[in-house]
């Protein structure tokens, strides 16, 4: 078994990820069409956001090849309930940042049954799904 590193966003948030040979990749539900829905409704909630700092943001991609791509194992996103990947963020949208994606339970089960997760992503009308860090170029996103 490879032991994947561990990427923490927060104190009580990390990802622990591991990998075999056998093990089925989750990439009907974690694909381009996700990442691009994803990044739309990034930009719904950024231009929706009260906060001052985000005043003008905008997302312009979010990767579907998450870091390292090992992640993309049913057992990994099951037992991690998370990828990394890259999203470029920022007032012009070309700041690279470390996307941290939560698989809440809703999102856990399209995986599991190899179906898309869109409508797992929250509505735009709240930032309660997000945490964004513009020093450290870092964001966490929690799906349903």
């Amino acid at each position: 078994m490879l032991k994947i590193a561990t990427f923490a966003k927060r104190q009580t948030v990390s990802c622990k990820l591991k990998m075999t040979s056998q093990e089925s990749s989750v990439s009907i539900s974690f694909s381009q069409a996700f990442c691009s829905q994803l990044e739309y409704r990034l930009c719904q909630t950024f231009e929706n956001s009260s906060r001052p700092d985000l005043s003008g943001f905008w997302c312009d991609g979010v990767s579907w090849d998450p870091v390292p791509d090992t992640q993309l194992t049913k057992k990994s996103v099951n037992d991690s309930k998370c990828v990394v990947t890259r999203a470029w963020i920022g007032k012009d949208g070309q700041d690279e940042y470390e996307m941290t994606i939560q698989f809440g339970k809703y999102a856990l089960r399209r995986i599991a049954k190899g179906t898309e997760m869109n409508d797992c992503i929250p509505s735009s009308e709240t930032m309660d799904w997000i945490d964004i860090d513009t020093a450290k170029r870092t964001i966490e996103i929690r799906l349903k």
